[in-house]
């Protein structure tokens, strides 16, 4: 019968010699080009935009969108992605129905996206005027109450002053929501 410091001999030894062998191509330089086992597409012919080729018939290597695709996080409704009618002004209202579900979304979205700065009422007076003295915008204000959902969705994507833009981190559907629960904080409440 083996004792267990001879069972682990042999591991220990092979792992020893693999690590030296390891340490000892350390720093050694080559001139060979390095062992690429999946070229995948790497080496591949490269196109530059709008250069000219035989390739397609209409002789462009740039490719025309796919008819019908939509670019992410893009809508067919622009007045759902942007918040703004075909003129470039804010939309008085949202284009998404209000509903209990709506509501409990922008609520959820709400607390972890606008809470820390704006506080659970919405007051300005989140962890940030906790910590650092920095009050965020009261969202119960009476010019917020009369101003247009367009407008606050047009904030909430793009930022306004020390507020940072958060179109890429919430999507359009949520941030209707937002200013759904934004309404209901609104509602009977003085600033």
């Amino acid at each position: 019968m083996r004792s267990s410091i001879q069972k682990l001999g042999a591991p220990v030894i092979a792992g020893l010699v693999v690590a030296g062998a390891l340490t000892g191509c350390w720093g050694n330089r080559s001139e060979d080009p390095p062992v690429h086992l999946l070229w995948n597409m790497d080496n591949q012919d490269r196109w530059d935009m709008q250069e000219k080729t035989d390739f397609f018939p209409d002789g462009r290597k740039m490719r025309p969108p796919v008819e019908g695709t939509v670019a992410r996080e893009d809508s067919l409704d622009p007045v759902f992605a942007t918040g703004k009618d075909a003129a470039g002004g804010v939309v008085a209202s949202s284009p998404v129905a209000v509903d209990e579900a709506l509501l409990a979304r922008g609520k959820e979205r709400f607390e972890i996206y606008c809470t820390p700065c704006h506080g659970a009422r919405g007051d300005g007076k989140g962890v940030l005027f906790e910590r650092a003295q920095i009050a965020a915008t009261d969202l119960r204000l009476e010019r917020l109450q009369q101003a247009p959902d367009g407008q606050i969705f047009d904030v909430i994507s793009n930022g306004l002053g020390l507020m940072a833009g958060y179109k890429y981190p919430i999507p359009a559907h949520d941030r209707w929501a937002i200013i759904a629960h934004v309404r209901e904080l609104q509602k009977g409440a003085t600033p």
